[in-house]
Order: C-alpha cells, then structure tokens, then sequence
C-alpha cells in the first residue's frame, strides 16, 4: 500500500510542475511583445441620436441635418425608407438596414393568382442619387403544378425604381420642412 501511495504522490506532483511551467510560459509571453489586444473604443452616443435619448429607432432612422446620412446606419435613410414603404404590400424575407438589402418572400397579386414575383433591392450608399439603388424582380407563373421562371419586363424595373426614388424625394422635402 505504501508503493500506490508514493505513484499518487508523484503524479500529484508531477501536474504541479506542468501547471507551473506552464504558467511560466505564458507569463514570458509578454516580454517578446505579445501583449493581450487593447478594448474596443467606446461610442459617444449622445451625438448619435436626434431626440437625444440614444435609442435604436433614433439611430437607425432619427432625422438628421446631413441629407438622410445619420451615423448610425451605413445607407441612406430615406431610400431605405421609401423601400419599405413602396414595397409594404409584401411579405419580407430579410431586411438588413446596414448592409442595405431588403429581400421580398414571394408575392401572388389577387388579380393573378397563377403568377407570383419576388424583389431584392440594394442600397448601395449614404447619398441620396439615383444611382444608390438597384432592384432585382424576379417572376414566375404557373401554369400546372411546378412554378417557371418568366421573363421580367425592364420597363418593371424601373417603374419600382423610379417609385422608390419619388417616395424618398418626398421623406427629404417632408424632414427638410420639419427643421
């Protein structure tokens, strides 16, 4: 019994010795410039919000003096605005307001229940232009079961572009009027 009482007493040891080499190491790891990462910088949020009170809704969307180009958001508000607003009729599959995409689920007017279309729209910047937004329809229909993919009018492009661009024009003389 005395011989398995010296093997425990060993290994305790022995582990002693890992943890404090161990240690060792780690600790020498700052003396050859490792050094653990700085905190992130932290945010002044009081400039951020337009009634003052910091509020996520503020910083996404509050009005702003610099055109619809809050801190808070990496697109421009007003197109991002006037894209849900334009499209409100339809079911949402994804919208990101940092990235600027907005992502329809499929949509089946009443008027024509046999065809179906679905809208990706990218706001590409914080400036309010006509080149900042792109959309994407995709359409199908159905004649039996399986839905096929049809071809999209250019003209149907446009038009949603165009609408979105009205709308948005019209969010920017309606804050611009309320300063």
């Amino acid at each position: 019994m005395v011989f398995g009482h010296k093997a425990v007493m060993f290994t305790n040891v022995s582990r002693i010795c890992w943890v404090v080499a161990a240690i060792a190491l780690l600790g020498g790891c700052e003396s050859i410039g490792i050094a653990p990462d700085p905190p992130p910088p932290t945010e002044d949020r009081t400039s951020s919000s337009s009634s003052g009170n910091g509020g996520l809704i503020d910083t996404l969307f509050g009005g702003d003096s610099n055109a619809g180009v809050p801190s808070g958001i990496a697109v421009n508000s007003f197109l991002w605005r006037a894209s849900l607003d334009t499209i409100s009729f339809m079911p949402l599959s994804s919208a990101d307001p940092f990235g600027g995409v907005i992502i329809t689920d499929w949509y089946s007017p009443p008027e024509t229940p046999r065809e179906r279309v679905k809208l990706n729209i990218y706001i590409l910047g914080r400036e309010l232009r006509a080149d900042g937004l792109r959309v994407s329809v995709f359409r199908q229909t159905r004649a039996n079961q399986p839905w096929q993919e049809a071809k999209v009018d250019p003209k149907t492009v446009r038009d949603i572009e165009n609408a979105i661009l009205k709308r948005a024009r019209e969010l920017r003389i309606a804050n611009l009027r309320t300063q």
